[in-house]
């Protein structure tokens, strides 16, 4: 049965000359899991909120978008249609767990004796009962996006829209979400559309997958066979999952596109010794960053949140922290930057002391910081505005901004927003460069512009430190990985060692090649080693 019907929607935002939507047509069945997935900026969030009537922009307009039958607008109950937002907390308005539980049904007049059924069925299915009555202050970013889902679904809505819902959590938070997600689809038959930069967990799951560009539909239909289409197009494919990826460089015609599947592909070809990788960090002397048992308490009554921590970086070097929500990643970098203060424990930047930097001297040309929270940084009115306080040149960037000029920057997707701050703190012109989560809400060909311009950087003496939940990243761009765990640093090594040792933070291609190659943890090393090896006959 058909659930959703969009003919020939075009959208232009408010004083914009410039479309957003061009004649999107495609339809839903009921039941359907579909995977949203285009460019930064390419018009997915806004294809998504004019599908849920209460969070329809502002702008112009045309076509159809029809829910069972009817024009949306027409839909009696706003809880037909879930959302779940990118960012946790703009979706919370209360303070309690149960409270979040609890409001939606009390603004739809539910009886209390139901809603206290409803709220505790909820809470059993998504395993929440012990957090109840907790505060969602003191919640995990991972907790709170759960949160977020459930509070949604205790309404029982037919349509489940997610925009972008593990852009902040870590990747087995992000693994168990999505599970989640496709476990309520499966035992409920609940429609659901996703949209995701992270697509490694969701292409394998999903019925369809659909492909924006420019603000048009260029595929949809079942993974295999619109990948099978558009294997040649990089720029679509390098956020492919790495199956897909390795498929694609050896020209395989049946696209893989699990772990299992890459595997069964990967087996075809005859092992062949891993050739020894080259450290880039071997050699460096100079001590860039150095912790040394830096305790960190937010208040004194609660708990350290850094024990101990100890690591150092060294010049021109790419050092990326991995680990859970909540184990003091965030912290850490907060404490090299000079704007939290250890109660014990020294941090040195270039062999100094932060207290040692009087006047703002540590921002001078020496250290800079990209926080989680992006919109921190802005203060102006437009991105033009952004730029020129900065003293930005756009054209020194390797990704354009000049389409984004006039926005304001609340107006712009977390990708553009991730990609302006980042001018902003490159035009600051550190030697020490603290990045929190700088892929962020990024398509994979910008992730690859990043990747390629931070190599740049730290060819040219920059040291940089980027705390990310994003291993695809961290693999094909770090010269040290680090596991961040209960406020310390567990293990550091380079990506090869890093991710071939780790089970769960760890790459798809390393899970792939296990057992083949050694230590071949990117999809395009796995295509390599298997172009070197050769096919083989498969007994």
């Amino acid at each position: 049965m058909e659930i959703l019907d969009i003919k020939d929607l075009n959208f232009t935002y408010n004083a914009a000359s410039d479309m957003t939507l061009r004649d999107i047509s495609f339809s839903v069945n009921e039941g359907e899991f579909i995977a949203l997935c285009g460019a930064t900026g390419s018009g997915k969030s806004t294809l998504l909120r004019l599908l849920k009537p209460q969070l329809t922009p502002l702008g112009k307009h045309t076509g159809n978008i029809s829910f069972y039958g009817r024009a949306i607008e027409e839909c009696t109950s706003a809880s037909d249609i879930g959302f779940v937002m990118q960012r946790p907390e703009q979706q919370i308005v209360t303070d309690k767990v149960w409270h979040e539980l609890a409001f939606g049904l009390e603004n739809m007049g539910i009886k209390q004796q139901n809603i206290a059924r409803r709220t505790a069925e909820m809470a059993s299915y998504f395993g929440i009962e012990d957090k109840f009555e907790r505060n969602i202050a003191e919640l995990s970013g991972g907790q709170k996006q759960l949160i977020n889902l459930a509070a949604v679904m205790v309404t029982e809505p037919k349509l489940l829209i997610l925009d972008e819902p593990t852009a902040q959590l870590d990747p087995i938070t992000a693994s168990d979400f999505i599970n989640t997600v496709k476990k309520l689809n499966r035992d409920l038959s609940l429609t659901v559309i996703i949209a995701e930069h992270r697509l490694e967990e969701v292409i394998p799951l999903c019925d369809k997958l659909l492909i924006i560009e420019n603000g048009s539909v260029i595929a949809f239909g079942p993974p295999k066979e619109v990948l099978s289409k558009i294997y040649n197009r990089d720029d679509i494919m390098c956020g492919m999952p790495a199956a897909a990826r390795i498929s694609a460089y050896l020209g395989d015609a049946d696209c893989a596109l699990s772990v299992k599947e890459g595997r069964e592909l990967v087996r075809k070809y005859v092992p062949v010794k891993t050739p020894p990788t080259v450290n880039n960090a071997a050699g460096m002397s100079r001590t860039v960053l150095e912790f040394r048992e830096v305790f960190f308490r937010y208040e004194r009554t609660l708990p350290d949140v850094l024990k101990g921590l100890t690591f150092s970086v060294n010049d021109g070097e790419i050092f990326c922290i991995l680990g859970g929500n909540g184990s003091g990643k965030t912290t850490a970098l907060g404490a090299a930057a000079g704007i939290l203060k250890p109660y014990s424990g020294s941090v040195l930047v270039f062999g100094k002391k932060l207290k040692e930097y009087k006047n703002q001297s540590l921002y001078k040309e020496c250290l800079a910081l990209m926080p989680q929270d992006i919109q921190t940084v802005f203060l102006r009115n437009t991105v033009r505005e952004e730029l020129d306080d900065a003293g930005a040149v756009t054209a020194d960037l390797p990704y354009d901004l000049t389409p984004l000029l006039d926005m304001h920057p609340y107006d712009l997707s977390g990708g553009e927003q991730q990609l302006v701050a980042l001018a902003k703190v490159l035009a600051l012109k550190p030697k020490l460069l603290l990045l929190d989560e700088p892929t962020k809400g990024l398509d994979a060909a910008s992730k690859r512009n990043i990747r390629m311009l931070l190599r740049t950087l730290a060819d040219s003496g920059i040291t940089i430190v980027a705390v990310t939940h994003d291993v695809e990243f961290a693999a094909e761009c770090a010269d040290r990985c680090a596991l961040f765990f209960r406020g310390e640093i567990i293990s550091a090594a380079p990506p090869e060692e890093f991710f071939s040792e780790n089970s769960f933070y760890t790459t798809a291609a390393s899970r792939i090649t296990r057992g083949h190659f050694d230590r071949a943890v990117t999809a395009e090393k796995t295509a390599e080693l298997c172009r070197l090896g050769g096919r083989k006959a498969v007994t």
